[in-house]
C-alpha cells in the first residue's frame, strides 16, 4: 500500500486559504482591496471616537465639551460621551419606571432569559416543562409583575356579560358559555364524524385556563400598578418584540394552512387577512390602532396604547410569517404528502408530525429575518407616543445637562451596538439550527 504523501507546500496553511479565498482571481483580488480600504478608513477613526478618546465618567456635559464649547476638553477634541450614556442608562432600560419597583422588570427578565436559554440549548433537559413555563405561566407572571395586578375586569365588554371572576353570577354565566362551545364542539365532530370526545377536552383545558387567569389577573398581590405610559426604553422594545414574535409565529403557521386549505371559506379569510396586512404600512396600522380605533369603539370601552401597539404589531408580522410558512409547505415534494396519508394519518397528524417539521426547517432563515425586522421595527411606535428604547434616547436629547455636539452620535452608537447584539445574536443561531437540522444530504 502506498504510504500518504504530505500536500503540497503551497496547498495548505494560512497562505494557501488567503490565496485561495482572497486572491483566487483579479475580481476577487480588487473586492478584498476595496475592503481593505473600507477596514482601514473606518474602523481606526470608530475606535479613536468611541474608545481612544471616550470620556468614561463625569457629572455633567462639561466633561465632554472642549474648552472653547464651555467644557475641560482641549479643542479639537472629538470623543464618544459614555458618561452621558451611564447617567441615562437606566432610563435607557427602564423608561419612567419607578424606581422603587426596578425588581419586577429585573424579576421579569431573568425569568424570561432563564427559562429561554435552556429552551434554545439542544442538549438541555426538560424541554417540554420549559415550552409550557414560557407560554403559559411567563406570560401571566410578566404581566402581574410589570403592571402591578388586581386589574378591575368589571363591565369590561359591553356585552351584558359581566366579567367580575367576584361574583357567582360571573361563574354561572363562564359555565354556560363553556357547555355552550363544547356543545358546539361536540356537534361540529359529529357532523364530521369524528370522535367528539379530543374536542371537548380541549375546550374543557382552555375554558379552565382562562377562568384560572382571569382569577390570577383580578387578584390584590399589594403590587403598586404602574401604568404602560410609564413603561420606556429596552422595556417596551422588548415586550412588543417578544410578543409579536411569540404571536407571529403560530398565527402565521394557521395563516399558511388556511391559504392552502380546500375549503374555499377558509381559503378566503386567510388570503383576505394575509393580503390586508401585508398591503398596508406598519406606520399606518400604528397609527390606525391609536387615533382611530378609539372612534370606533362603544362609549366607555377603552384599550391600553401598548395593547393595541401590540395587537397591531402582532397582525401585522403575522401576515410576513404566514407567507414565509408557505413557501416552506409549497417546497414539500408531493410524495410525503402521499406518504403520510398512506400511513392512515389524518391531516392534523400528517402536519403536525411530517410536513410542519419538515416547512419549518427550510424556511428558518425567513422566520429569523421576519423575527429581526419586527425586532427593528419596534422604533416605530414613537408615532403613536411610545417611549421604546430609540424614542427613549432621542428624548434624552432635550436634556441641557448633557447638550454636547458628541451626545447625539454616542446615543446612537450606543443604541446601535445594542441593536446589533439582538440581531446578530438571532442571525447566529439561525445559522446554528440550520446546520443542525441540515440533515438532507446526509
Amino acid at each position: 500500500m502506498a504510504s500518504s504523501e504530505p500536500a503540497p507546500a503551497n496547498a495548505s496553511g494560512p497562505l494557501a486559504w488567503v490565496r485561495e479565498n482572497l486572491f483566487s482571481s483579479i475580481p476577487n483580488t480588487l473586492l478584498t482591496l476595496f475592503a481593505i480600504y473600507l477596514i482601514y478608513v473606518i474602523v481606526p477613526p470608530l475606535v479613536q471616537f468611541a474608545f481612544v478618546e471616550a470620556v468614561w465618567t463625569g457629572s455633567d456635559r462639561s466633561v465632554c465639551a472642549t474648552e472653547q464649547q464651555g467644557g475641560i476638553q482641549p479643542n479639537g477634541w472629538f470623543g464618544a460621551c459614555w458618561a452621558y450614556v451611564g447617567a441615562y442608562g437606566e432610563q435607557f432600560i427602564y423608561g419612567r419606571y419607578p424606581d422603587e419597583e426596578l425588581w419586577r422588570v429585573n424579576v421579569v427578565g431573568v425569568l424570561f432569559f432563564g427559562s429561554l436559554i435552556p429552551l434554545l440549548i439542544p442538549s438541555a433537559p426538560f424541554k417540554r416543562e420549559n415550552i409550557i413555563f414560557i407560554s403559559i405561566v411567563f406570560p401571566v407572571a410578566a404581566l402581574v409583575l410589570l403592571t402591578g395586578g388586581n386589574f378591575e375586569l368589571n363591565g369590561f365588554l359591553p356585552t351584558g356579560f359581566i366579567l367580575d371572576p367576584g361574583t357567582v353570577k360571573f361563574w354561572v354565566d363562564y359555565i354556560i358559555l363553556s357547555a355552550i362551545i363544547a356543545g358546539i364542539a361536540y356537534a361540529i365532530a359529529r357532523a364530521s364524524d369524528k370522535d367528539p370526545m379530543p374536542g371537548i377536552r380541549s375546550v374543557g383545558f382552555v375554558m379552565a385556563g382562562i377562568a384560572v387567569i382571569m382569577l390570577i389577573l383580578a387578584t390584590n398581590f399589594g403590587l403598586e400598578t404602574v401604568p404602560t405610559d410609564r413603561w420606556g426604553g429596552l422595556l417596551v422594545t422588548m415586550v412588543i418584540a417578544v410578543t409579536g414574535i411569540a404571536v407571529s409565529l403560530p398565527i402565521g403557521i394557521v395563516l399558511a394552512l388556511g391559504r392552502r386549505s380546500h375549503m374555499p371559506i377558509v381559503r378566503f379569510f386567510s388570503v383576505v387577512f394575509i393580503e390586508f396586512w401585508r398591503g398596508v404600512p406598519l406606520i399606518t396600522v400604528l397609527f390606525m390602532s391609536s387615533v382611530m380605533l378609539p372612534l370606533f369603539l362603544p362609549e366607555g370601552v377603552t384599550f391600553d396604547k401598548l395593547l393595541r401597539a401590540l395587537v397591531g404589531v402582532a397582525m401585522f408580522a403575522s401576515a410576513y410569517m404566514a407567507e414565509v410558512v408557505r413557501g416552506g409547505l409549497q417546497a414539500i415534494p408531493k410524495g410525503q404528502f402521499e406518504g403520510a396519508m398512506a400511513l392512515g394519518l389524518n391531516y392534523n397528524q400528517m402536519m403536525r408530525m411530517i410536513i410542519m417539521p419538515q416547512a419549518l426547517k427550510l424556511v428558518i432563515p425567513g422566520i429569523v429575518n421576519t423575527f429581526i425586522g419586527l425586532f427593528k421595527d419596534t422604533t416605530l411606535v414613537l408615532i403613536i407616543g411610545l417611549f421604546d428604547f430609540l424614542g427613549q434616547i432621542q428624548s434624552s436629547f432635550t436634556d441641557p445637562t448633557w447638550a454636547t455636539p458628541v451626545q447625539a452620535l454616542s446615543a446612537y452608537l450606543f443604541a446601535a451596538f445594542i441593536y446589533f447584539v439582538f440581531c446578530f445574536g438571532m442571525s447566529r443561531y439561525s445559522i446554528f439550527m440550520e446546520r443542525r437540522l441540515d440533515t438532507g444530504h446526509r
